[in-house]
């Protein structure tokens, strides 16, 4: 997903302190940071209904005067469409000005641009090199992202252990697919010293926060007793979390311990219930 920026800088500390009324005399008049401001209000419904057009037309009059937390929601609106036509060059355009200037969420989002080639050519190294700019800043979507480049080697040397340290630092502010791929590493013994205890604490983090393929893992893990004591209640628990989700793999074993009854009570209507949708979901 794309990350919107500015929210926090422009918006957020001028609606709780002016008016709607003093803001909008202060955009008009030329002031940056209340042009900004408006823009994102507009933009986010802070104080006035959503209007896209009304977001884009204040973000870029403060952001021609050169205010980057204007610059990189205006990129956004580009890039997406929303209150002018979407126009990659132009999201582009911005993004790197506010980018340059160090916003973090800019600087995400131009990773994306290259990430996915879109406004420029597919280039997973210059992807990489903006992930690491907004990473380095703490931004947890860049960490993971970043992790993951390391983890298939896209514009980094392949390297488990780095992926481990970038997956790790989202892991901890909470980034639940983070934990989980962090948890498959330990798992996996990829980067970090095999231990199937840390891939369930990870695991079990990310399943809590109802990511369903951790849901499924955590069950698997029951099932087989790997990293916690085997329990076929806590397996039926969690296959069936994940296969409520669509988890195709989760609905197929929630079938296998229905047929056999393990877990629960045998009963064969459920256990072939979850067979057809497991089928219908492959």
């Amino acid at each position: 997903d794309w990350s919107v920026t500015g929210v926090q800088t422009c918006a957020l500390p001028i609606f709780e302190r002016k008016s709607i009324a003093a803001l909008k005399q202060q955009a008009a008049s030329g002031n940056a940071e209340a042009q900004c401001g408006l823009g994102m209000m507009y933009d986010m419904a802070l104080g006035v209904p959503q209007d896209f057009t009304q977001a884009a037309l204040w973000l870029r009059k403060a952001a021609e005067q050169g205010d980057p937390d204007a610059e990189g929601p205006l990129g956004v609106l580009y890039l997406v469409g929303q209150g002018v036509p979407q126009d990659y060059s132009k999201a582009l355009f911005w993004l790197r000005k506010a980018a340059e200037k160090g916003v973090d969420g800019a600087q995400f989002n131009l990773g994306l641009m290259y990430s996915n080639g879109q406004g420029v050519p597919q280039d997973y190294a210059q992807a990489a090199l903006w992930y690491r700019k907004a990473a380095e800043q703490g931004m947890s979507d860049a960490q993971y992202n970043l992790g993951g480049f390391y983890y298939d080697g896209h514009g980094v040397p392949q390297d488990y252990a780095q992926a481990a340290v970038w997956y790790r630092k989202a892991a901890e502010q909470g980034d639940a697919e983070a934990q989980y791929y962090l948890g498959i590493l330990y798992h996996n013994g990829q980067g970090v010293p095999k231990d199937d205890a840390k891939a369930v604490t990870w695991g079990r983090k990310a399943a809590e926060q109802g990511l369903a393929q951790a849901q499924f893992s955590l069950g698997v893990s029951y099932y087989g007793g790997e990293g916690v004591p085997q329990d076929y209640s806590q397996a039926v628990f969690w296959f069936r979390k994940a296969a409520e989700q669509g988890e195709a793999d989760a609905q197929f074993w929630l079938g296998v311990l229905y047929e056999s009854g393990t877990g629960l009570p045998q009963d064969y209507a459920e256990a072939y219930f979850w067979f057809d949708v497991a089928a219908a979901g492959n």
